[in-house]
């Protein structure tokens, strides 16, 4: 079952302080001003998601051609998502993970307490 943009908002917004908006001219996902996601028009489509470069690293070694990479994000922490191909619920917990990669402490803190 393919995913879509309003779909990955709904997940991505379900999380404390997430916003919508634009980020480098494309469809975006913000925590506390800082984006963390965005939806790709270049060539190769896709997700583009923060993510940890251990978790990364892993993703592109599974063999599954749902993640994958392009020059332009080698050596940065974000991984390229086939949104066609994801299963809704791996994407919800990488989208989970990149939240707390960037929500401010504030945010942070109040999840955890919660």
């Amino acid at each position: 079952m393919a995913m879509t943009w309003d779909q990955v908002v709904a997940m991505a917004t379900a999380l404390p302080g997430v916003e919508e908006g634009t980020w480098w001219r494309s469809p975006g996902l913000k925590v506390g001003g800082k984006g963390f996601a965005r939806l790709r028009d270049e060539a190769e489509g896709g997700l583009a998601l923060l993510c940890e470069p251990a978790e990364k690293e892993a993703l592109l070694t599974c063999g599954d051609p749902t993640f994958y990479t392009t020059p332009h994000y080698d050596g940065h922490p974000y991984i390229l998502i086939d949104l066609d191909a994801v299963d809704p619920q791996q994407l919800a917990e990488l989208i989970d993970s990149a939240w707390w990669l960037r929500a401010p402490a504030k945010l942070r803190r109040a999840r955890q307490g919660a």
